[in-house]
């Protein structure tokens, strides 16, 4: 007899029918139970980061919608598995669903970076865009093709905290230790003279407590969720204008998926759908909140202007744009239908 894997004993277990549920003639059947993983605090369907609200009010749904059939358990703070590696679970159907910046697999597929490219999407309707422009639907070609749906399209806008002054212009991130979120955002970062560290929003407490870091840019959410404000002086918001945008979709694993019945798939994307309006209220809520949030710490708060980020898009479109356009035709292709997205 063959080894039997550590994989496949995980594979078998989440294709695993979990609890017996009861249909509507009082028939029981076997319940399927999904697994949600991501990297952000827990709460409750009510309280807490927003992310993890969207996760457990998906479930909520579908397991309602499907009499059921579908379960679901939600594994926060990157409890399952370390959050970088969960894409890489999701294409090989070792993972069902995750809450995941897609731009944090830029290191597996490069074509994945476009999700947080610097001043490319500066507003939350240019991102909402997306889904149904042309840029959208190869993008989710691509991401089928290596494995993963995307069942909600999630967008965050990004502003950055400061153990220091503001971060606001090129001239003000000179000679500073910045995570910037992505290998594009690091490079133009670079370019106006900063330095860099690459490591995921769950982590930079304690890098900017240490020092490690001096300033972070991160989603607005984040940035109050991870309590950055306690180890902050200042903070230069996304609200209103922002260079940082970044495509924080609920995905799920082709395999998965492919394995569901029609009726099942047809409510998961319906429901993801339905979650959308959800997540981009409860982003341009927080990036509001997040100001009051570093005030009452009595940490200096400013916003940005149109012109400030032209500033930071001259240094983008020289430096990260033109890199990712080289790394390959599908790069190219992606950056070019994204710009042609209206940005209001």
């Amino acid at each position: 007899m063959a080894p039997i894997s550590r994989r496949h004993i995980l594979a078998s277990a989440l294709a695993a029918p979990a609890v017996l549920a009861t249909g509507p003639l009082g028939r029981a059947f076997a319940a399927q139970t999904l697994k949600i993983s991501h990297q952000f605090p827990g709460g409750t369907i009510d309280e807490g980061d927003f992310r993890d609200r969207l996760c457990r009010k998906f479930a909520a749904e579908v397991e309602k919608r499907t009499d059921g059939a579908l379960a679901f358990q939600i594994y926060p703070n990157s409890s399952l598995m370390k959050t970088v590696a969960q894409f890489s679970a999701i294409r090989k159907g070792a993972l069902d669903i995750s809450l995941y910046p897609i731009s944090y697999a830029g290191g597996e597929q490069a074509e994945l970076n476009i999700g947080l490219m610097p001043c490319l999407v500066t507003s939350y309707k240019q991102g909402a865009a997306w889904k149904t422009s042309e840029v959208g639907k190869r993008f989710s070609a691509f991401l089928a093709e290596k494995g993963a749906i995307i069942v909600s399209w999630v967008w965050q806008a990004g502003g950055v905290a400061s153990r220091g002054a503001p971060i606001v212009d090129p001239d003000s991130a000179k000679g500073l230790k910045i995570r910037g979120g992505s290998r594009e955002m690091d490079m133009m970062l670079k370019a106006a003279g900063a330095s860099t560290l690459s490591l995921p929003s769950n982590e930079l407490y304690a890098a900017m407590q240490t020092g490690a870091c001096d300033g972070a840019l991160t989603s607005s959410t984040s940035l109050i969720s991870f309590r950055l404000e306690e180890v902050a002086k200042s903070l230069t918001t996304g609200r209103g204008k922002s260079y940082w945008y970044m495509l924080e979709p609920l995905i799920m694993s082709k395999q998965v998926f492919d394995a569901l019945p029609k009726a099942q798939q047809d409510t998961i994307m319906e429901v993801g759908a339905a979650m959308e309006t959800f997540g981009t209220q409860q982003a341009m809520a927080d990036d509001e909140a997040v100001a009051g949030v570093y005030a009452r710490k009595g940490a200096k708060v400013v916003d940005l202007d149109e012109a400030v980020v032209e500033k930071w898009r001259v240094i983008a479109r020289d430096t990260a744009w033109k890199d990712y356009a080289a790394k390959s035709a599908l790069c190219a292709e992606l950056l070019k239908l994204a710009e042609a997205v209206p940005s209001t």
